[in-house]
């Protein structure tokens, strides 16, 4: 394809959810405020905007404020904060009188589909990124020429000054379970909602496994007795027991943005031991409310008898198989020194997401990154030959602090990711 047929762009996102959608409201009032154009595109593999589609189940709520929206931060006065989307669909004064912080996230969900929105024209849904390549003027790569491939299997070519790329992480399948993945009676807790009414678990007598400790494990054990009364559910984890998030208002305050500064001046040893202190703020645990419901659900159950939700802590898995009669874990515990073998009708994986930045399709560009590590503005370090920013969202918790994977520095991080952005435009038009 001829250069001239290909669209150039100062800015292409790869993925549109919460943290590029963010950044193109950051972008968008920045450009402005400073009246620099800046041409941009989001391209998202998705068919629309869709926020953990597998997850949105119908009791759960946010863990954060909805004052960490998308801006509010940043600007209140913004037309896209929370607070005026349901001023907008007529609901400000009855969420009100819920007297909550915490939404449920089908209407956070909801919030973000509204704002995306407004941004409809500088998105392409339904499109993945297969290759980010450079485009060269002599030794000097000036631009990067972006492969994507649609839904249909069509080839779309474009061309960009500048990237950002938020995608989030890959559903995460433990080792063990490498030789079942492609057993369609495992599923990651990502798709739950999606395949969970394929399974065909309303018959009686049927079991499933639930595997991990944290809250979309828990999630998912609740709401799989809510709609299968007769399912038996084994909730199987290797801690001593389901443990609540730590939510108290000084702990809370490591995921304020300034908290960001403090995590990145610090040495290296330094930030993984500040990190692994607040892991208990967000993983491997559950919000308080949810243990309650848990617990509650589970005395009810002997009180009455008949199905149960069974935990099995301290479990590690030694083995498993593929059978007709289902797939089979073997488990011990680690601590009583005994072991146990069940075969299950389907196993559910609550493991969390592996955010590796080491994207396959930013391949092509990787001569030329010159550090792991992100700058203190997402960056990736790249050689000076390479002229292109590249920023990325949500892969520097160890450089950045527990909040860069979370909603709670969207606001904030968007303007220092547009900022730099702007001032590379900027600088590019002066030399023009």
């Amino acid at each position: 394809m001829s250069s001239h047929h290909v669209m150039e762009y100062d800015l292409i996102g790869v993925g549109f959810g919460p943290s590029n959608l963010a950044l193109a409201i950051a972008l968008d009032e920045r450009a402005r405020e400073s009246r620099i154009r800046c041409l941009s595109l989001f391209i998202e593999k998705q068919p629309q905007f869709t926020w953990h589609g597998g997850m949105l189940l119908p009791d759960s709520d946010m863990q954060i404020s909805f004052l960490k929206d998308l801006v509010s931060l940043r600007d209140p006065t913004s037309p896209l904060t929370f607070v005026n989307y349901l001023h907008k669909k007529g609901r400000l004064e009855a969420f009100i009188n819920c007297r909550t912080f915490y939404p449920s996230r089908v209407e956070f969900n909801d919030y973000l589909r509204w704002v995306a929105g407004h941004y409809e024209k500088l998105s392409a849904y339904g499109e993945s990124v297969v290759s980010v390549e450079p485009v060269m003027s002599g030794q000097l790569v000036t631009s990067l020429r972006v492969f994507s491939r649609t839904q249909g299997g069509g080839e779309i070519v474009r061309q960009a000054r500048n990237l950002v790329v938020a995608v989030g992480g890959g559903p995460y399948i433990p080792a063990m379970f490498e030789p079942v993945a492609q057993d369609p009676r495992l599923i990651h807790s990502s798709r739950y909602l999606r395949e969970i009414d394929r399974l065909g678990l309303d018959g009686a007598g049927k079991r499933v496994a639930v595997i991990g400790g944290g809250q979309s494990a828990t999630e998912v054990t609740v709401d799989l007795r809510s709609r299968f009364p007769q399912l038996n559910v084994d909730l199987v984890f290797r801690g001593h027991a389901l443990k609540p998030s730590d939510s108290s208002p000084f702990v809370n305050e490591i995921f304020n943005p300034d908290y960001t500064d403090f995590i990145f001046a610090q040495p290296e040893a330094r930030r993984e031991a500040i990190v692994r202190s607040f892991r208990n703020t967000n993983y491997a645990v559950v919000d308080a409310d949810l243990l309650d419901r848990l617990y509650r659900m589970i005395y009810q159950q002997r009180v009455e008898g008949g199905s149960e939700v069974t935990l099995y802590p301290r479990s590690d898995i030694t083995d498993i198989r593929a059978t007709p009669a289902g797939i089979e874990i073997a488990t011990s515990d680690r601590f009583a020194g005994t072991s146990k073998r069940s075969a299950y009708d389907a196993v559910l994986l609550a493991t969390g997401y592996d955010r590796d930045s080491r994207h396959a399709f930013l391949e092509p560009i990787q001569r030329y990154v010159q550090s792991p590590t992100l700058d203190r503005n997402y960056r990736l370090v790249t050689s000076p030959a390479f002229k292109p920013k590249i920023h990325l969202q949500g892969y520097s918790e160890a450089s950045h602090g527990l909040s860069d994977t979370l909603l709670s520095v969207l606001a904030l991080r968007s303007q220092e990711i547009a900022d730099s952005l702007l001032l590379s435009i900027q600088r590019r038009e002066l030399i023009a």
